[in-house]
């Protein structure tokens, strides 16, 4: 069952940092604020900037079950975290179901980010197109809408 107070999340993996600072640029450039973005990212001295020029501030430094140490921040890393810490026991195939993707993307998801991609995620259910097209538009690979039970 999805919960609902996890919001609607769009969710896209870049092949890396500058890749993904491209699609957060263009996210911001059309009104989407820090807020509504999420980032995951292998950790690593070229993933860490990203965070700071996102947000102001650094990351969450995790082990994610399955994937190894990953830098984390925003809304996408709460719900998928919960209240048991379930990132670093289920990994991201585990945890996605809680916004509406199913396992497989899930599976899609973590690997593309043990290879090195940088994941982004939208909350923003009202604009949840928009962010897909700009994601998409910006060389998101695998670029999806979740939590889309109950909605069609």
């Amino acid at each position: 069952m999805v919960d609902v107070e996890s919001g609607l999340f769009t969710v896209a993996v870049f092949q890396n940092a500058d890749w993904a600072r491209k699609g957060l640029d263009a996210l911001k450039q059309a009104g989407f604020p820090p807020d509504a973005l999420s980032l995951m990212a292998k950790d690593g001295a070229e993933n860490a900037p990203l965070f700071e020029s996102t947000f102001g501030t650094g990351s969450e430094r995790l082990d994610v079950a399955g994937v190894g140490a990953f830098l984390a921040k925003g809304r996408l890393l709460d719900v998928l975290q919960g209240t048991a810490r379930d990132l670093t026991k289920l990994g991201i195939s585990g945890t996605m179901r809680r916004v509406g993707f199913q396992p497989h993307d899930g599976r899609i998801f973590e690997s593309l980010l043990a290879k090195g991609g940088v994941l982004v995620a939208v909350r923003s259910e009202p604009r949840a197109a928009d962010a897909l097209a700009i994601l998409h538009s910006y060389g998101g690979g695998n670029a999806a809408i979740g939590a889309w039970s109950g909605r069609v």
